[in-house]
C-alpha cells in the first residue's frame, strides 16, 4: 500500500498513478538495415559459417540464388535488436522462437524487421516477427521473451 503514495512535502501525500503496462498487446516496433558483403563476411568470421553460398560469389553464381545470399541467422539477429532495443526492450530475455525462412536475402537489399506483441501472459510476451524486403517476405515467425521488471508491472 505505501508503494502507491508518493510524499511530496511534510504536510500532503498524492496517490501514485496506477501501476499499468508498458507493453501492449497490438503493440508494434521495427528496424531497417542493409547488409553488405563485408557483413556477411565478419559474421562468417565469427561464427565459423563459411558456407560459400554466403561468401563465395562465384560458388554462389552456380546456384539458384547465382549471387551471395545473407546467413539466415543473421537476419534473424534483427529481431532480436527489435526486441532488446525497441520492444520490449532494455532487459527483456529472448526464450523461445518459431522462424521460417520463405526466400533469400541478398546482399545488398534493404530488409525491414517487424514485431507485434500477440499476446500477454504474466511475464511473458508472445510476438509475431517478419523480415521482408518491399513485397518479399524473407523470413516470419513468432517468438516468446520474458518481458523486464519495469514492463510487468
Amino acid at each position: 500500500m505505501w508503494r502507491n503514495i508518493i510524499k511530496l512535502s511534510s504536510s500532503s501525500v498524492v496517490p501514485a498513478a496506477p501501476l499499468s503496462r508498458l507493453l501492449h498487446v497490438g503493440q508494434r516496433a521495427s528496424l531497417t538495415k542493409t547488409f553488405s558483403f563485408r557483413h556477411v563476411e565478419l559474421f562468417a568470421e565469427l561464427t565459423g559459417d563459411t558456407n560459400p553460398l554466403h561468401v563465395d560469389p562465384a560458388y554462389a553464381s552456380t546456384t539458384s540464388f547465382e549471387t551471395p545470399i545473407v546467413h539466415g541467422v543473421l537476419i534473424n539477429g534483427l529481431i532480436s535488436a527489435v526486441l532488446g532495443t525497441k520492444m520490449p526492450g532494455p532487459g527483456c530475455v529472448f526464450l523461445h522462437q518459431e522462424i521460417r525462412f520463405l526466400a533469400p536475402l541478398y546482399v545488398g537489399e534493404e530488409v525491414l524487421a517487424e514485431a507485434e506483441v500477440l499476446k500477454i501472459k504474466m511475464a511473458f510476451a508472445f510476438i509475431s516477427v517478419r523480415c521482408s524486403v518491399k513485397d518479399k517476405v524473407v523470413m516470419e515467425g513468432e517468438v516468446m521473451v520474458m518481458m523486464p521488471e519495469e514492463h510487468k508491472k
